[in-house]
């Protein structure tokens, strides 16, 4: 399924991408958000600037630049948040912008071991909380 740019929770930064993600910054080709459902702490997505369907699409050299964003926010991710592992989740059934989920998994913490749930809505942070992972992040990618 192709999402209409004009419809794209990406493309028109509308009420519902606000309510699900907070925006941190722009990287080189891509935008970094926090993910406020936060049972995973630290999960972060990255979606790429333009309207693009899927990975495939991109040419050689806008691929590597996208995937060059999501392994440096992963770097950082790893250094703030120190997780055991961090699980990649490029799904687009509904929402066709590409995006990766960035999910932080923690040795004896939820679902460790299996398969991250999209949106729990088991915990949720306050803005100032919000605010200090924003920042925290934004300092260690300059």
């Amino acid at each position: 399924m192709y999402s209409d740019p004009k419809d794209c929770l990406y493309c028109t930064d509308n009420q519902t991408q606000k309510d699900l993600m907070v925006e941190v910054m722009h990287l080189s080709v891509s935008r970094l958000f926090i993910f406020r459902e936060q049972t995973y702490r630290g999960r972060c997505l990255v979606a790429y600037d333009e309207h693009v369907n899927d990975l495939n699409e991109l040419s050689d050299d806008k691929r590597n630049a996208f995937m060059a964003d999501v392994t440096r926010v992963t770097r950082v991710m790893q250094q703030i948040f120190q997780p055991e592992k961090i699980n990649y989740g490029a799904y687009a059934d509904t929402l066709s912008h590409l995006h990766f989920h960035l999910v932080p998994k923690y040795k004896g913490g939820p679902d460790f071991g299996g398969t991250f749930r999209m949106n729990p809505k088991e915990v949720y942070l306050d803005e100032a909380e919000y605010a200090d992972m924003a920042d925290r992040l934004r300092k260690a990618l300059q």
